[in-house]
């Protein structure tokens, strides 16, 4: 979760402040209670704000604890120039909160001093009622938790391995509008070091991960496209960029792969569905964000997402759209972490539904195709997009269907049944989303995130695009 910061404002007059001050505490006592209940670390201003002096160094103290959102608290009427000094010493985030009491006017200093925040162009967001309420302390989480991911985005390294692949413009960014934007800086790697390292990986590592693979997962090899040294060329490969992020600090990436890996050396499929899962063949890790044909804004969505949800991100082409039955197939070649099958924490569940079929014709360089199709279950589809160069996120819920085995085979044999497959309903008319989304790739999280991520796209100046059927 997230850490928040929490500071109370009162009156300025010292006979008023004595009289209400055990009040406020009172209430800001609740309220740091159930953020905490909610799984925050807050972090408390050490008094009520009621001087000009401690406005600045509650606020600085609050600030200098590395915060992702700060709540300015208004149980009773405040003096507003308190806040205005407040705001300034706070550099990050804000959120103003009031109470609802007929006795003591927490909104009226709420409204003051957003009215005066408003008038110097200072960004924030109101919220007010009863902490004890579910429904304020999920919208303060939903404000928190976006601003955690923003913050988390700001400084980091996005990997690009390779160029812009086969003419797609909608995988290049502008590098200097993603510093300026997200404060994200790219790192430019030749897939050539994929090779490269490739050989060099542990032989023994290799075959433990190989045998790991043929154990929990189905492996259909065929001697041609498909081989045990085939599938060990594809684990070198992960373990090459596993060591390509530690060496160059890399926090999230994209591979090109097409058309040079995939004609000539190996598909990166399997290297791209583990660099998304939560574990490899040593165990519990720590997901890394990986798009396929070094997708910039797409990974980005991703990075967003994660840190939003705290869970893999699904990637995937919007491939198909079955009409008779209003479903869309999210597919595309290896990319979804095996994750997705089960959304299990126990990787034997989910990779007990994966299939490591040979490549299909267009990747004739060959290795494994991860198959499966992802578990049922509510969606949060989001992506980045640009429009005549400013950036929207295009946001919708779904739902991840499932049906009898011979319905979803022949699904997914409708497309390529080879890859891995969503079956997803949109809450988006198929002509509206289809005349204008953005991008062929698309990304999900599991669950309602959509106030998560228009909290984020305000914190960064992103316009939200949200499709509805309403």
């Amino acid at each position: 979760m997230a850490r928040i910061g929490v500071i109370s404002f009162s009156d300025g007059r010292d006979y008023v402040h004595d009289g209400i001050v055990d009040f406020i505490r009172r209430t800001e006592d609740t309220l740091v209670a159930r953020l905490a209940d909610a799984g925050h670390e807050v972090v408390r201003g050490k008094q009520v704000v009621s001087s000009n002096t401690l406005a600045t160094s509650v606020a600085r103290e609050v600030a200098a604890a590395g915060v992702d959102l700060t709540v300015f608290h208004y149980a009773v009427w405040a003096f507003p120039h308190f806040t205005m000094l407040a705001a300034g010493a706070t550099p990050g985030p804000l959120l103003l909160l009031s109470n609802i009491d007929p006795v003591q006017p927490g909104m009226v200093g709420m409204l003051a001093a957003g009215g005066a925040l408003d008038q110097i162009g200072r960004a924030h967001t109101r919220l007010w009622g009863d902490p004890e309420q579910r429904d304020l302390v999920d919208a303060i989480t939903a404000r928190a938790t976006a601003a955690a991911a923003v913050a988390r985005l700001r400084g980091a390294t996005f990997g690009r391995f390779g160029g812009r692949p086969m003419g797609m413009n909608t995988a290049v960014a502008n590098t200097d509008q993603w510093q300026r934007l997200f404060g994200v800086d790219v790192e430019e790697i030749d897939q050539w070091e994929i090779v490269r390292r490739a050989d060099l990986a542990d032989a023994a590592e290799v075959r433990l991960a190989r045998e790991w693979l043929e154990r929990h997962a189905t492996v259909h090899y065929d001697g041609k496209k498909l081989t045990p040294e085939l599938l060990e060329r594809q684990i070198r490969s992960y373990l090459a960029v596993r060591e390509l992020i530690d060496e160059w600090h890399l926090d999230f990436s994209g591979i090109k792969g097409q058309p040079e890996l995939t004609q000539y050396f190996a598909t990166m499929d399997i290297t791209e569905a583990f660099l998304n899962d939560p574990y490899d063949w040593h165990g519990p890790k720590e997901t890394h964000v990986c798009a396929t044909e070094a997708d910039m804004d797409g990974a980005l969505t991703m990075q967003l997402l994660k840190h939003i949800a705290g869970t893999p991100v699904l990637f995937a082409d919007v491939r198909h759209y079955h009409a008779d039955r209003d479903i869309w197939d999210l597919c595309n070649s290896g990319q979804h972490a095996t994750w997705y099958a089960a959304r299990s924490d126990d990787p034997a569940e989910n990779l007990r539904r994966v299939h490591l079929y040979p490549e299909v014709f267009f990747f004739p360089a060959g290795g494994a195709s991860v198959h499966h199709l992802a578990a049922p279950g509510q969606m949060t589809l989001a992506r980045l997009t640009r429009r005549d160069g400013a950036y929207r996120m295009q946001l919708m819920l779904g739902e991840f269907e499932n049906y009898d085995d011979a319905t979803n085979e022949t699904l997914m044999r409708q497309s390529t049944f080879e890859w891995p497959h969503a079956f997803a309903r949109l809450d988006a008319p198929a002509d509206d989303f289809l005349s204008r989304f953005g991008a062929n790739h698309i990304h999900a999280v599991p669950g309602d995130r959509r106030a998560e991520v228009r909290a984020a796209c305000e914190l960064l100046g992103v316009t939200v695009d949200e499709f509805t059927r309403g």
